[in-house]
């Protein structure tokens, strides 16, 4: 048996943890003297509070972790489940820091140039088009932001199992519409669609008539400033937006690996104000 402190200097977690572990039932010592409240842990034990901290490397919540030592399946399986979801986290994580890497330098290259990094908003490009009726096979939910890539790929698989099942065939490439009205932290009403040749049951119709569109070459954080052209755009020309604002994947962000390589089609439903 090893005392507390042992436990402690062998794991390299201090004992003010491990008595903290022990009140949320991560980790249990094996034994307690009843008579001095000493707390021992077994020989064994080590193990586990090694692949404690393994997971906590891997930035595993407690809770998660506790979930993975207490559960019903066989722990390998569950491991595995875990951890090729984390792996999947870290990726995306990866895959936006160096997206904001090349942000930077970029940013770092237009202020050498004497230039301010807010200057790319004058590149980009806005035109009035009249959007013709489409017939949209959708889902449409509450989603917090950071669930977005995920609720992205479930719904439109789910999509395109319908169209197949129901011989649909697409007449676009797929799109999403904003439904809310401001940000939110508690979700943004989405609407995930598809549109198609042809009218069935499940689909409705969609009309959104003139619109401000603009084409983005390139990452997806750059959709924000294009919002806040088009609201400019609208403003100085006496336009109103009338209907959900959406956004048309003309590459797959599945099928398309580069960032810089990504096209999207930003459309802002508009009509003109009436003068008093």
């Amino acid at each position: 048996m090893l005392t507390i402190g042992e436990f402690s200097s062998i794991c390299r977690v201090s004992t003010k943890t491990l008595r903290y572990y022990a009140e949320i039932g991560l980790i249990l010592p094996e034994e307690i003297n009843p008579e001095n409240g000493y707390r021992y842990y077994s020989i064994n034990q080590l193990e586990t509070m090694l692949f404690i901290n393994r997971l906590k490397a891997y930035h595993f919540s407690l809770e998660e972790i506790k979930a993975i030592l207490e559960s019903e399946e066989a722990i390998d399986d569950k491991l595995y489940a875990a951890l090729s979801k984390k792996k999947k986290e870290i990726s995306m994580q990866m895959m936006m820091y160096k997206n904001m890497l090349e942000q930077i330098d970029a940013d770092m290259s237009a202020i050498r140039k004497g230039k301010s990094i807010m200057s790319y908003m004058e590149d980009i490009g806005i035109e009035l088009v009249e959007v013709p009726k489409m017939y949209l096979l959708s889902i449409q939910k509450m989603i917090q932001e950071q669930d977005f890539p995920d609720e992205y790929g479930y719904c439109f698989e789910k999509l395109f199992k319908k169209m197949k099942e129901k011989n649909l065939t697409a007449s676009a490439p797929p799109m999403v519409l904003f439904h809310s009205d401001e940000y939110s932290p508690f979700g943004l009403d989405t609407e995930f669609a598809v549109p198609i040749n042809e009218y069935a049951t499940g689909t409705r119709d969609f009309y959104p008539g003139l619109c401000l569109k603009t084409v983005v070459h390139g990452s997806y954080s750059q959709l924000s400033s294009v919002y806040a052209k088009q609201i400019e755009w609208a403003e100085n020309e006496g336009y109103e937006n009338c209907n959900a604002l959406y956004e048309v994947y003309v590459t797959s962000p599945s099928e398309v690996l580069q960032e810089s390589d990504f096209i999207t089609e930003v459309y802002y439903p508009v009509k003109k104000i009436l003068k008093k």
